[in-house]
C-alpha cells in the first residue's frame, strides 16, 4: 500500500500480529490501541518488513510480544509517543534468519515509555546466518524505563526456544546506533547488554545520557559487552563495559 493513513483503530485479542506492514511506503499510523495478555505468545502489536516512510505515534500497545517489531528491509522508520506494557518493548528483528534478507537503516524511536516490559530497547540478530545484511543508522532516543527487565539489549546470538546449537556468528553488521537519553528503572542487575557477533564486532555503537537504577534501589546496575567497543558520552549509569 502506498499513502496510507490509520488512525483511532483498536485492535484486542489478535491469535497472531495485531498489525503487519509488508511492503508499504509513506504509512502514517496515530492514536492506536492495541491490546492482548502479557502471556499470550506471538501477539506483536506491529510489525513492520520491506517498507519505507513509515511513522507511528501516539498509540498505547500492550501485547505478550514485541509491541513493535522491525523486521528486514526496512528504511526511514520513525516511532514516537508510544506506551509500550506489557510486552516485550521495542525491538530490531529478529533479523540474519533467512538468505537474502534486506537492509534497516534509518530508524528512530523516540518519546517513548516502556512499562513493565521484559526488554526495552531490543536489537536481535540471528547467530549461524545464511547470508550476509546490515541494519545501521539506528537512532533510540528519550526513552522511559518504568520496572523493565533488560531496558537497553542487543543479542546477535538470538535463541527464542529452549536451547540453539549455533554454528557460527551472526552475520548481521550493526553499526552507526545511538541511544540517547534512556532514563529510569531497571528489574535486573545488568541494565545494558551489548552482546555483539564474533564474526563481525559492532561499529560505531553510542550511549549518550544514560541513567537507570535498579527498580529496588538496593545496588548499582552493570553493563556487560562483547565484541563491541562502545563510544560514552555524557551521564552513564550503569558505568561503562571495563
Amino acid at each position: 500500500m502506498n499513502r496510507t493513513i490509520v488512525r483511532g483503530i483498536t485492535s484486542v485479542n489478535s491469535k497472531f500480529f495485531h498489525m503487519a506492514l509488508v511492503e508499504c511506503k509513506n504509512f502514517k499510523g496515530s492514536k492506536i490501541k492495541i491490546s492482548a495478555p502479557a502471556d499470550s505468545p506471538n501477539t506483536d502489536g506491529i510489525h513492520i518488513q520491506r517498507s519505507s516512510g513509515v511513522y507511528f505515534s501516539r498509540s498505547l500497545i500492550g501485547t505478550g510480544d514485541d509491541c513493535i517489531s522491525i523486521g528486514q528491509g526496512n528504511s526511514q522508520v520513525t516511532i514516537t509517543s508510544i506506551s509500550c506494557g506489557p510486552g516485550h518493548g521495542i525491538s530490531v528483528g529478529s533479523l540474519g534468519r533467512y538468505k537474502d534478507e534486506g537492509d534497516v537503516s534509518g530508524l528512530v524511536v523516540r518519546d517513548c515509555t516502556m512499562i513493565g516490559t521484559s526488554n526495552g530497547i531490543r536489537i536481535k540478530t540471528w547467530a549461524n546466518s545464511p547470508g550476509r545484511s546490515a541494519a545501521t543508522n539506528m537512532t533510540f532516543e528519550n526513552i522511559n524505563m518504568e520496572n523493565v527487565t533488560n531496558p537497553i539489549i542487543i543479542d546477535q546470538a538470538y535463541c527464542p526456544f529452549a536451547s540453539c546449537t549455533p554454528m557460527g556468528p551472526s552475520q548481521v553488521k550493526l553499526s552507526d546506533i545511538y541511544f540517547k537519553k534512556i532514563k529510569g528503572t531497571s528489574l535486573s542487575a545488568v541494565a545494558v547488554a551489548l552482546e555483539c557477533s564474533k564474526g563481525i564486532p559492532c561499529q560505531d555503537i553510542y550511549l549518550e545520557d544514560v541513567h537507570l537504577e535498579l527498580a529496588t534501589g538496593e545496588k548499582q546496575v552493570t553493563s556487560t559487552c562483547k565484541n563491541v567497543r562502545a563510544k560514552y558520552i555524557g551521564t552513564q549509569i550503569p558505568p561503562p563495559c571495563a
